[in-house]
């Protein structure tokens, strides 16, 4: 009795085995890359004051005063802006009615001192102005301050140039009139355009 335990007891070990034998299978694995690319665009924005008001008071000798205007410049672009400035339109004098204002003989490159009944801008630290600081004049009748005249809006000139991103980036653009008793009373107006461009 005990042989035949012993028997059964090795045929079910046998089965056991069999049965608990892995069963093998194979797997096909394949891969593959994908490049995310972030293109971000460029941006730019520009504020100015909407209106810079010159006071003169005439004598018998010609007068010169002056006032500032603050453009700021903000952009993302990593090679900077330029930015430019010109007449409203191609007709750069001041007007009041049939009434003039020439723009000033002087340029960027090379401003002169202001010639009697005309206006103009300076820029320090741009073009021919030289890096010396300027402050406001105020019917002065002996300014040897430099000046240039107006662009015309056909062809603005640039007054800067960047190479790198801007935040509020200043440029303090002065305007001047130099003005006799022989003009009449009354407001001399035009209009400034700011241009600001990204580089590319």
């Amino acid at each position: 009795m005990s042989k035949r335990v012993s028997y059964k007891s090795g045929i079910f070990l046998a089965i056991f085995a069999v049965l608990i034998s892995p069963i093998v299978a194979s797997a096909a694995t394949q891969s593959g890359t994908t490049t995310v690319n972030a293109v971000v665009s460029s941006t730019i924005t520009l504020t100015t004051n909407p209106t810079v008001t010159i006071n003169l008071q005439p004598t018998s000798s010609a007068v010169l005063s002056s006032v500032s205007d603050t453009v700021q410049v903000s952009t993302n672009s990593a090679n900077g802006y330029y930015l430019t400035l010109a007449d409203g339109d191609t007709t750069t004098t001041l007007a009041n009615g049939a009434d003039t204002l020439a723009a000033h003989a002087g340029t960027f490159a090379s401003p002169t001192a202001m010639a009697t009944n005309t206006w103009g801008y300076r820029i320090v630290g741009q073009g021919g102005f030289g890096g010396t600081a300027y402050s406001a004049e105020t019917n002065s009748t002996s300014s040897s301050s430099t000046w240039a005249g107006i662009a015309s809006s056909a062809s603005p000139q640039t007054v800067k140039t960047t190479a790198t991103t801007a935040s509020n980036d200043p440029t303090v653009v002065w305007y001047a009139v130099k003005i006799d008793s022989t003009k009449p009373t009354g407001t001399y107006t035009d209009t400034v355009t700011y241009t600001a461009t990204t580089n590319s």
